[in-house]
């Protein structure tokens, strides 16, 4: 079975060449990138002729375009701040030869201020990621979108590695884009927010992945993405709050 990685970019030189170099192997490497102003294109252009540069128009619809752009059978999509090791390489090698599913979860292991999380409910984190290209589908999200499959669906057993927040200064960069879409996302499903959920909400997100998901294991690194992920969520419905008096989060680039 023939295999295409798929990688969706903007301003990512600092990532993308470990991440090209981890998927080396494959057949074919498409890149679409959301007309980045760093090296990005040109670090692409060293691994791959698929370099695809087009206006940002959101997650899915970039997500879609890339597997329109892939030839193989098999589609391994990948973010350019992950890493596929050579163990997980291994696991995809081997469910190609003789595929029992028509898409494959992955385990995901997360970096975050120098330690890899393994409690929080982020790890294993299984995301859908390798995939037969005409039985997959785009989940209409606006942010973290997701992928399905039209049949079965199985596991691989090593994780892929994501490197998402090496710095404080690299969380809040995405902070504010990601809160205004999952505004936008939960206002366009009819949900309207009180102040129990403004109040409550931000504190059962700490109290679930601190305790209950045994994030106290994990260290300072853990109780302080605890206390982000329970800000964001405060955020989150505050800008859903403001949306009907007439203050918007607006609708940010790429």
């Amino acid at each position: 079975m023939s295999l295409s990685a798929l990688v969706i970019t903007y301003d990512e030189e600092a990532n993308l060449e470990q991440c090209l170099e981890s998927i080396a192997w494959v057949d074919e490497i498409v890149v679409v990138d959301a007309m980045s102003s760093d090296r990005t294109c040109e670090l692409a252009a060293r691994f791959t002729p698929n370099v695809f540069r087009r206006p940002w128009e959101g997650y899915a619809e970039a997500r879609r375009y890339a597997i329109s752009k892939c030839h193989s059978d098999w589609i391994l999509s990948i973010d350019a701040d992950e890493r596929v090791t050579p163990e997980l390489k291994t696991d995809i090698e081997q469910a190609l030869q003789a595929p029992e599913h028509d898409g494959y979860l992955v385990p995901r292991k997360a970096f975050f201020l120098g330690r890899w999380i393994k409690h929080c409910g982020w790890y294993p984190g299984y995301v859908l990621r390798l995939f037969r290209k005409d039985k997959a589908r785009v989940t209409e999200r606006k942010v973290h979108e997701g992928m399905r499959v039209d049949g079965t669906v199985g596991t691989l057993g090593h994780p892929l590695l994501h490197f998402t927040y090496p710095t404080v200064e690299t969380y809040f960069r995405r902070f504010g884009r990601y809160t205004s879409l999952a505004a936008q996302e939960l206002h366009q499903a009819g949900t309207r927010p009180n102040l129990a959920d403004i109040v409550l909400r931000p504190f059962f997100q700490f109290a679930k992945m601190y305790f209950a998901k045994l994030g106290l294991l994990d260290g300072i690194e853990g109780f302080v993405l605890c206390v982000f992920s329970g800000f964001y969520v405060f955020v989150k419905y505050v800008k859903l709050w403001q949306i009907p008096r007439g203050n918007p989060p607006g609708t940010p680039s790429q």
